[in-house]
């Protein structure tokens, strides 16, 4: 995993103030690749309750990333039980990282 100690704890941190504490967040694509290089951030936040706005949510918190991890992408990929369930969403559990 291409993520520091401090980047985890500061993502599952800010995950948490704008989700709820029972929010999950994995990483997953290219940064779980320790042999490459570059990358955005992509994760995988899941909610175990319906969601409001879960396109202003997703910004505010890619939003929250980027001024604590400074100027990176990052892409957020929302699963709650009032959305429809995804491909991506099935890839990111099995090919990513629980942080």
């Amino acid at each position: 995993m291409r993520l520091s100690a401090r980047d985890a704890q500061c993502i599952r941190d800010t995950v948490g103030a704008v989700f709820g504490p029972q929010a999950h967040v994995w990483l997953f694509g290219s940064r779980t690749d320790p042999s490459a290089r570059g990358g955005d951030i992509d994760l995988l936040v899941s909610v175990p309750h319906p969601v409001e706005r879960p396109a202003l949510l997703a910004t505010q918190l890619a939003a929250r990333l980027q001024m604590a991890l400074g100027e990176q992408h990052i892409d957020i990929v929302l699963e709650a039980p009032n959305l429809q369930p995804l491909p991506i969403h099935r890839v990111a559990r099995e090919q990513g990282v629980r942080l």
